[in-house]
């Protein structure tokens, strides 16, 4: 027992005391962990057996070893984030080049009116090149687009703020001259007004010489009444020259119900001797599938008429998604200001653009409590009625005859015209 005891004080007094190790080539004190040296650590025990404390060194690792360790990790951390941070950056400035190069393509992409418009725009007090970019990209590319738009949506669109763009605004009517003008400055304007030919005099005649520009007209009707018809055969027209019933211009045609159909504008085009590679190549296509998409697309409409020289704007129709999306008297009131809106975006680009004309047309409902007289009305109750220029109803006639009768204009009588639905599109 007493040696034994002896062995054991003897182990514990080599403890502390140096030794030199071969592998490291360095001193090292017994009983002492020293991180960078952890397989070399082993010391003699007092038998001269070469004792391996590997796994006793590894049980004795220090808190400062283990939190030097998550330090390393946490640096390691760190650079990784750093480089992300990095090609973030990367990214955006990318991201700012393709949007410039955007910029500068749209630009050349507008005819001659259209960079007139973006360089007056370009002159406007406070105006720079961040500034003129989120206006184009918004749609505001003219001193018009400018001037007739409310500030809450041009800062809504754009995102400018209330100081710059009340300047904006201010600044584009004083170069426009927008204030009080003679009826007889009027009177000139409307005697050279430019208007469509429907194919069909009588038709013709109804609207005072064709379909005028600078205004919203209205076509409402039940169904295989000859809304769709008039607004295909109206995107021919349209590209008629001006001698012959047309502008020279193009149309866009924005389909919300999938009744847009190119075969009939190809038989409309041979009716009237035309290429009709050439009038579909003319006829600019968009098909709404929500009433939130239909609203976006005639945001978008306002770079598109300048550039692609849009002559005509067909919506058809204008309620059919406003109808099945928002359902039951609930969401009646936020249903009627939504389309009230969207109308005045309507009216908005006839005013920016005098010589554009939108068509719309529109569905009809029946009215339970009306037991004498015709119980069919349009849809969209006064809201529609008070945004649209010109309303006409359409009805069913005889075979291929249709009847359209005026309902409200503000400078035509009450009247009817009796119209045809042929091969060849709209005749008397």
């Amino acid at each position: 027992m007493a040696k034994a005891s002896d062995d054991v004080n003897q182990r514990q007094s080599g403890v502390g005391e140096p030794y030199f190790c071969e592998e490291c080539k360095r001193n090292h004190t017994k009983g002492k962990i020293y991180k960078e040296h952890l397989k070399f650590a082993k010391f003699k025990s007092v038998d001269d057996e070469v004792v391996d404390d590997d796994n006793k060194i590894s049980d004795l690792l220090s808190k400062d070893d283990i939190a030097s360790e998550e330090e390393a990790l946490s640096n390691e951390i760190d650079e990784i984030e750093e480089e992300n941070e990095e090609k973030n950056e990367e990214i955006e400035e990318i991201r700012e080049e393709i949007d410039e190069d955007d910029l500068d393509e749209g630009l050349e992409d507008y005819n001659d009116d259209g960079n007139a418009c973006v360089e007056a725009v370009k002159k406007l007090p406070g105006v720079g090149e961040a500034t003129l970019k989120k206006l184009i990209k918004a749609g505001f590319s003219s001193l018009e687009s400018i001037a007739y738009t409310p500030p809450t949506i041009i800062q809504k669109e754009s995102g400018l703020g209330d100081k710059t763009t009340a300047k904006l605004i201010k600044a584009s009517m004083e170069k426009l001259d927008i204030g009080f003008k003679s009826a007889e400055v009027v009177w000139e304007y409307r005697k050279n007004i430019t208007r469509i030919t429907t194919s069909s005099q009588e038709l013709d005649n109804l609207f005072g010489g064709g379909i005028e520009t600078g205004c919203v007209v209205e076509f409402f009707g039940e169904f295989r009444t000859g809304k769709t018809q008039i607004a295909h055969q109206l995107c021919v027209n349209v590209q008629l020259p001006k001698e012959d019933g047309g502008l020279n211009g193009n149309a866009l045609y924005i389909d919300t119900e999938g009744t847009f159909r190119p075969e009939r504008i190809i038989q409309m085009a041979e009716g009237h001797d035309l290429d009709y590679k050439k009038v579909l190549k003319n006829i600019v296509f968009g098909r709404a599938y929500n009433s939130d998409h239909q609203i976006m697309l005639i945001k978008e409409a306002t770079n598109l008429i300048k550039e692609k020289n849009i002559k005509l704007i067909i919506l058809d129709s204008l309620i059919g998604h406003f109808r099945s999306e928002y359902v039951g008297r609930g969401t009646l009131a936020n249903r009627q200001q939504t389309i009230n809106t969207h109308l005045h975006d309507l009216l908005r680009l006839t005013d920016i653009f005098p010589d554009l004309c939108v068509v719309v047309t529109n569905q009809v409902q029946s009215k339970p409590d009306v037991f004498y007289g015709n119980p069919t009305v349009a849809a969209g109750g006064n809201i529609v009625a008070h945004g649209s220029t010109i309303r006409v109803y359409l009805r069913k006639g005889k075979g291929e005859q249709r009847v359209a009768k005026m309902i409200d204009a503000p400078h035509l009588p009450e009247g009817e015209a009796v119209f045809s639905i042929t091969e060849n599109g709209i005749t008397d």
